[in-house]
């Protein structure tokens, strides 16, 4: 089957499952409803109205993990991934398609979230909210930073071959571990997917990475972790 047709169809599963709609929904309504509340109790000399704006991410990206994560699990369970090779033959081809079924929807709520984290930030702090120039740029870093993460999340799952296992790991990680690390280790942390990729929701920052570095930060994360799922799907079996 050509790529298209394999894409159409990876697609349809995505938006016939209640659970990743629900995913996606939850995406939005968790950035915009945290966000609001931290900028209604920001304020003193260390106030970033930009990711005060933003700071909703922290919890709709836990959203976008469980997007990622659940699309690519249900491949793993009754013998939907035997099924999905018999159409698509060409395991490298339909893992492609696999992703870019993830990455597309991701995407798109994910800019939406980010418009929508902006229009609530600045509602809320009134005049002492972000500009709508370095706003606009953390709002399609937002897009990105999410679509990464539903990534970075899918390929793990290719790799375990299990949701349980993922969501363990990586919820986990970013609500406690990452936090940890960053107050022990100092500019390492940096280097982490999450803190890495959120730089960019930042007015300022410190260290040798900035917005866009960041990202590419956790875009090499990302890569590692479709390639390792990409490796798994061609060489175990269904």
């Amino acid at each position: 089957m050509p790529f298209a047709p394999a894409l159409r169809s990876e697609w349809l599963k995505i938006r016939t499952l209640r659970s990743l709609l629900g995913s996606l929904s939850a995406v939005l309504l968790a950035t915009a409803a945290f966000s609001a509340l931290v900028a209604t109790d920001s304020g003193g000399a260390e106030f970033d109205p930009l990711y005060s704006t933003f700071f909703g991410v922290n919890f709709g990206q836990i959203a976008a993990i469980a997007f990622g994560t659940t699309a690519m699990s249900a491949e793993f369970r009754g013998g939907a991934l035997r099924l999905s090779l018999a159409a698509v033959p060409d395991r490298t081809r339909w893992f492609a398609a696999k992703a870019a079924a993830v990455a597309a929807p991701a995407l798109a709520v994910g800019l939406l979230t980010g418009l929508a984290g902006l229009a609530v930030g600045r509602a809320v702090l009134g005049s002492d909210g972000p500009g709508w120039g370095e706003g606009l740029r953390a709002a399609v870093a937002c897009a990105v930073y999410l679509t990464l993460m539903a990534l970075l999340a899918a390929g793990l799952t290719a790799v375990l071959r299990s949701g349980v296992a993922t969501l363990s790991i990586l919820i986990p990680f970013l609500l406690i571990v990452s936090f940890v690390v960053g107050d022990l280790s100092g500019g390492v942390a940096d280097l982490l997917p999450d803190r890495a990729g959120q730089i960019a929701l930042h007015r300022t920052w410190d260290g040798t990475l900035g917005p866009w570095t960041g990202l590419a930060v956790t875009a090499l994360w990302t890569s590692a972790a479709l390639a390792a799922g990409a490796w798994s799907v061609r060489r175990r079996d269904a």
